[in-house]
């Protein structure tokens, strides 16, 4: 199963940027994101194969962009214009499709904390 290691989590202002990145033990067809808020379901917020082909929430469309380096199997997640409700705990998931990545089949990091204050 291939292990995922997060970083670049932590503490913004709401219009604030961070950038997560996520590097692969071997390389996967279908990297991205979810993320899980308190009380709230998880939600698939970026994703892309080796392709370059890219699936975003609607919630974070012309905010985020998520891009890979297949040579160093590494999966970037770039975020823009944070809101508050962007705030959760982020995981980067690995996957055969990009179909797949909320499912059984999908390997997941350990997660990394974004919060966006007001």
């Amino acid at each position: 199963q291939v292990q995922l290691v997060e970083s670049g989590g932590g503490l913004v202002q709401a219009g604030g940027s961070l950038r997560l990145s996520c590097a692969a033990s071997f390389s996967s067809n279908a990297m991205g994101w979810y993320r899980q808020a308190p009380g709230k379901q998880r939600e698939l917020v970026a994703a892309i194969n080796r392709g370059g082909y890219t699936k975003y929430a609607d919630s974070v469309k012309d905010r985020f962009t998520i891009s890979r380096d297949n040579a160093k199997n590494t999966v970037y997640l770039q975020m823009n214009s944070l809101k508050p409700e962007d705030t959760g705990v982020y995981y980067c998931v690995a996957a055969p499709l990009i179909g797949t990545i909320l499912t059984n089949s999908a390997s997941r990091g350990q997660g990394t904390q974004v919060t966006v204050s007001s």
